[in-house]
């Protein structure tokens, strides 16, 4: 109910300062209230889309066999885990997933607490003892019990939409200003029109992507320490420690990174979906 009422306040917010910037530029608040409408419908619908398929595609992208009935001591301890602390968070019990990766690393994702999906790599699952295992676990189950695909999905719905928005804002406002200053008018204002919002699309998404990095950064601060609550502050600890001495991510796409334990790495913490391992170690320990 809460993001429903963010996701709703926030529209309404996008929405009054459209309204008094595009007033100012004395601009039609209907045709405004349309593109906003269109803006809208495109922002959240892939959004929410790519949301509702996320268990399939990671199945996909990611190669993951579903555990179904174990054929190993490991794959049974691996259930009986992630049912222990499914119970102990309140949440009906996930798909639990195997894939093959040499890296360390794990996701959850799904449309909802009640229909997700967890999967870890073979690379952690063989290259982390028990507890460390199961302090990776108790971080993916606290995502799930956030609620963070969900929040994530919200957020980047709301971007998407400003995104779409203020670059044709933009785009028609260049492209008044050329047809007015143009004889033959319509075929440059249209033709800026198309190459302007290709331009603000592109420096406005890299804008949002900021802001989507940034929320995805807190959650993951979010999930260590709800898995320290778990599991205990040092097993964290441990598998983030774990994880720092492993090989540079590098196997799991683009869109699956962001639900992964580990982030790939980069130049400009700005831009990156995860914190660096040695924050969320200290931040472990300030919170012990």
């Amino acid at each position: 109910m809460k993001r429903v009422i963010l996701l709703i306040a926030t529209n309404l917010a996008i929405l009054a300062v459209a309204s008094i910037v595009m007033s100012l530029l004395g601009v039609n608040s209907r045709s405004m209230e349309g593109l906003l409408v269109f803006a809208a419908i495109f922002g959240f619908g892939g959004a929410f889309v790519s949301l509702a398929i996320s268990k399939w595609m990671a199945k996909r992208a990611m190669g993951c066999e579903v555990i179904t009935q174990p054929r190993d001591n490991t794959e049974r301890w691996l259930l009986e885990t992630v049912a222990r602390q499914a119970q102990q968070l309140g949440l009906k019990m996930p798909e639990v997933a195997i894939y093959q990766s040499p890296e360390m690393n794990a996701f959850a994702t799904g449309p909802s607490k009640d229909n997700s999906l967890v999967a870890v790599s073979t690379g952690l699952l063989y290259g982390m003892n028990a507890e460390e295992v199961e302090a990776v676990l108790g971080h993916e189950m606290s995502h799930v019990a956030n609620g963070d695909m969900v929040t994530l999905t919200l957020i980047q719905g709301v971007v998407n939409t400003f995104v779409i928005f203020a670059a044709r804002v933009v785009a028609g406002i260049v492209s008044n200003v050329m047809s007015s200053n143009d004889e033959e008018g319509e075929g440059l204002g249209t033709f800026a029109y198309m190459g302007v919002v290709f331009v603000m699309e592109m420096l406005f998404g890299i804008l949002a992507s900021l802001i989507v990095a940034y929320f995805s950064r807190v959650r993951e601060f979010r999930a260590d320490a709800g898995a320290a609550k778990l599991v205990g502050p040092q097993k964290m600890i441990s598998a983030l420690q774990r994880l720092s001495q492993g090989p540079a991510v590098g196997d799991m796409p683009a869109t699956m990174s962001a639900f992964g334990i580990n982030g790939k790495r980069s130049m400009a913490e700005l831009f990156m979906s995860h914190p660096p391992l040695e924050k969320r170690i200290a931040a472990l320990r300030n919170a012990a």
